[in-house]
């Protein structure tokens, strides 16, 4: 188990020794966002501007302006609230290679509280024009995603975890932004995640199977562009869809879903994630099962789920 921001920190350093185009912005937390391995490695292409995130959008755009990969790392909450104007104005509006690292993502930063739990992020960013959204699931796809991001035309924003999380692919896996991955197959219905939810969404669908359902799991890592070739194929199959998202279920990854399918296939579905409410203290595990999101509430509207899907 690793947290997916490790992911970033280990890629980054790799693609700076390959690439002197990379530069890497911090705001402040250069050691929580696992930038410091960058900025010991490479200092001349590290940039910190302590609390103002704003500033470093905008530096960022000006970087990439002059032809450099520009990474722009703090936590999300910061990211994508107090600098969004900048990203929509100076970054999205002008299509340019910023990549902006959005770390401790979700309720699972514990006890950190809700000032710093983002709940809001993919909404904020999923919204503009020219912006890829990535949520990794794991330490190994996280790696993969920031390589990916980095060679992904225009501005793309990654959201990692602060807590750990398990092992769910390696390093041989492909990775491809854009392109979902179906984790396990089923016919019974599709259960849609991303980030840490994906691991809790495989442990409810061993559980269902142990009472004759068959839950197909797909790992949504890409928010947008959304993947509806492979959601469109699994909602057919199936005939019934459940999200799961470590995030407000306004307009984030279930809605994107919501959105598509409600267009080219409408069938029972289900939204699972924070329900119009702030995050709080508390350790991680202990706030997935506050705030409903553990494996056992999964499984709970999955078997809701099918009933309706059965009337």
């Amino acid at each position: 188990m690793k947290p997916t921001r490790n992911g970033f920190g280990d890629a980054i350093v790799e693609l700076g020794k390959k690439d002197e185009r990379i530069v890497v912005l911090s705001a402040d937390l250069t050691e929580s966002v696992r930038a410091a391995g960058f900025r010991a490695r490479f200092p001349e292409r590290f940039f910190s501007f302590g609390v103002s995130e704003q500033d470093m959008m905008s530096a960022a755009a000006g970087f990439a302006l002059e032809g450099k990969i520009a990474f722009a790392c703090t936590f999300g909450v910061f990211a994508t609230g107090r600098a969004w104007e900048q990203i929509r104005t100076s970054v999205a509006y002008m299509n340019l290679d910023v990549k902006i690292i959005g770390s401790h993502g979700g309720i699972t930063v514990g006890a950190d509280g809700a000032t710093h739990q983002v709940l809001e992020d993919i909404a904020l960013m999923r919204i503009l024009p020219n912006m890829t959204v990535v949520v990794p699931c794991d330490y190994y796809e996280a790696r993969q995603a920031t390589v990916a991001a980095a060679y992904y035309p225009g501005p793309v924003y990654l959201r990692f975890t602060r807590n750990s999380v398990p092992f769910l692919t390696s390093e041989e896996d492909e990775f491809e932004i854009g392109k979902a991955k179906v984790m396990r197959e089923g016919k019974d219905l599709t259960i849609i995640a991303c980030g840490q939810m994906v691991h809790h969404s495989l442990k409810a669908s061993d559980i269902l199977s142990q009472d004759g359902i068959s839950a197909e799991v797909i790992n949504l890592h890409t928010i947008k562009p959304l993947d509806r070739n492979t959601i469109l194929e699994s909602a057919e199959k199936t005939g019934a869809i459940l999200t799961v998202e470590e995030h407000q279920i306004f307009g984030g990854m279930g809605s994107a879903v919501a959105e598509f399918i409600v267009e080219n296939n409408p069938l029972p579905m289900k939204l699972m994630g924070v329900r119009d409410r702030f995050g709080r203290s508390g350790e991680p595990e202990v706030l997935l099962e506050a705030f409903g999101l553990t494996a056992e509430y999964i499984v709970r509207e999955a078997q809701l789920l099918i009933e309706k899907k059965a009337r």
